[in-house]
């Protein structure tokens, strides 16, 4: 697992600095910055010429360099498209790693209906990242209806009462759902991580 640069906090010279830096000690990988202002993903591509560049606006990341050829699959599955700015973090970070992904947004407890119909597909996954604020549901149900491995990301999605993603971070961990791993709110990064070593074990990484 290579090092990655949280760019929250740092100013543009500091974050491009150090996707350079992470170029050259680790060439087998591609870079990768997370939470990047508008500022780096405006300028990336051209503070990196001779590297294919890709800036995500919706996930706030940058990767540089080749991508990997992909191994497995991960189903990214998000409540509503209030999420896909988490779910596009993971996304990124599932690429940078090398790991095969399908994102199915829209898939929340409001329209459970349309979860129901990736039911064969979520079965066939490594793993699967579900992603929901407001109160937080929907990864004790996918969790109870597949037997593949599920990482729930609560996020800060929501009106007051949902208190900036602790209402779904505590419904996740209280789920009885057994087997249902949570990481912290707004977490795309570290859900993703987690799903790339299980890719990789299942995979022979």
């Amino acid at each position: 697992m290579p090092e990655v640069v949280f760019a929250d906090g740092k100013t543009e010279e500091q974050t491009l600095g150090l996707l350079a830096a992470q170029r050259r000690s680790e060439p087998e990988f591609p870079a990768l910055a997370t939470r990047c202002p508008d500022g780096v993903l405006r300028r990336a591509p051209s503070a990196f010429p001779a590297e294919p560049v890709v800036a995500d606006l919706v996930g706030r990341t940058v990767i540089v360099g080749a991508l990997p050829p992909t191994r497995g699959f991960v189903a990214v599955l998000t409540g509503g498209t209030s999420d896909l700015p988490v779910a596009r973090e993971a996304i990124a970070t599932l690429q940078a790693l090398g790991a095969g992904h399908r994102l199915i947004a829209d898939v929340g407890v409001a329209g459970l209906h349309r979860l129901l119909l990736y039911l064969d597909e979520l079965s066939a996954a490594d793993c699967v990242i579900a992603i929901a604020g407001m109160e937080g549901t929907l990864p004790g149900v996918v969790t109870g209806l597949i037997r593949a491995p599920v990482v729930g990301v609560p996020t800060s999605v929501g009106y007051g009462v949902s208190a900036g993603g602790y209402v779904a971070a505590a419904t996740m961990l209280a789920s009885c759902a057994p087997g249902l791993s949570v990481v912290n709110i707004d977490n795309g990064f570290g859900a993703a991580a987690h799903a790339v070593k299980i890719v990789a074990r299942v995979h022979g990484g």
